[in-house]
């Protein structure tokens, strides 16, 4: 029993053992010292309150735009490609993609601005696709759904221009493929009439030599190339005056690609008529900012002040103690 009780004395003798009363004392005996840096911490606070910058963020959510948003480019592609055009979902599922992209090369562009703007896009919904959510940091809740909302209209206006420049594109290349389309079928239909001539002429050099002026047989329709000099050289000759003077004979298929051309050739999409999102929800007016936040910063400021001033209560009675053992 004696024993323990010795080990007991023994630490409470011990120069490094921490008597956590004592601490409690000298604190509370410093109150004074401490109180006084934290009102200098809260004073601080306080400027730092008054000085920084607030910040608010106004958050908006969009998502694919209605099929009448984007009707006149999506039925400018159905006329440019027919049956090989793309779907509305699939068009109203590009346009807000490429509106994504160019969002967020906005975004890149005003981070690494000389002031940098904080404008952010992603889903709104982690793990899908759709909708987005877009926000940007403003110095008044105002100027932050203001903003956001003016460069949400800037990024539809640019891509809508965009998509409008791409279409003009591929119009021109499409009368282009279409004019070599109705040349290639004008060209064939003119070798057709030139072999048509040069078959009615050696029929006629046949007909001459045979001297057969008249025609030979009853059943005209069964003609053949080799067999066409009996229709005889009278018959011959007014067949080749009449195809001199006939028109090129084309297939249904040349008036379908014509036709095509002039519908293409018509087509003028106006960029304003093109939007490439839809609002799920508009730009709101932030009711609370992200910072300076008064009540943090407060409590900040009394934790920060009461550490300070009780490290240094305690660093003072501890040199004390020292130079009074020296």
């Amino acid at each position: 029993m004696s024993q323990n009780n010795n080990n007991v004395v023994n630490r409470s003798n011990d120069p490094e053992q921490i008597d956590l009363i004592d601490l409690v004392l000298q604190i509370w005996r410093g109150k004074w010292t401490i109180a006084a840096f934290i009102a200098i911490a809260i004073v601080l606070a306080g400027v730092y309150i008054t000085i920084a910058k607030e910040k608010w963020t106004s958050t908006a959510i969009i998502t694919q735009p209605d099929a009448a948003q984007i009707a006149t480019y999506s039925n400018a592609l159905n006329i440019l490609y027919g049956g090989a055009a793309p779907g509305m979902l699939d068009t109203q599922n590009r346009v807000v993609a490429r509106f994504n992209s160019a969002f967020s090369a906005l975004s890149q562009t005003l981070d690494n601005q000389e002031a940098p703007e904080k404008l952010t896009i992603e889903p709104a919904v982690k793990g899908q696709a759709m909708p987005l959510s877009v926000s940007y940091v403003g110095e008044t809740a105002e100027a932050a759904q203001k903003q956001l909302a003016q460069y949400i209209q800037l990024v539809d206006e640019q891509t809508a221009k965009e998509l409008s420049v791409d279409l003009k594109d591929n119009i021109k290349q499409q009368i282009a493929t279409l004019n070599d389309s109705l040349g290639n079928q004008e060209k064939v239909a003119q070798e057709q009439k030139d072999l048509r001539i040069k078959q009615i002429t050696e029929a006629i050099k046949f007909a001459e030599a045979a001297k057969i002026t008249t025609p030979q047989l009853q059943q005209t329709q069964d003609v053949t190339q080799d067999t066409m000099f009996l229709l005889g050289s009278v018959a011959l000759n007014s067949m080749i005056q009449n195809e001199g003077t006939r028109p090129l004979v084309f297939s249904s298929a040349y008036y379908q690609t014509k036709q095509n051309l002039l519908d293409i050739e018509n087509l003028n999409v106006d960029p304003a008529t093109i939007h490439v999102y839809r609002y799920v929800m508009k730009p709101d007016l932030p009711i609370r900012r992200d910072s300076p936040k008064k009540a943090i910063a407060l409590i900040l400021a009394v934790l920060l002040g009461g550490i300070m001033g009780s490290a240094v209560v305690l660093g003072r009675n501890a040199l004390r103690s020292y130079q009074n053992k020296n």
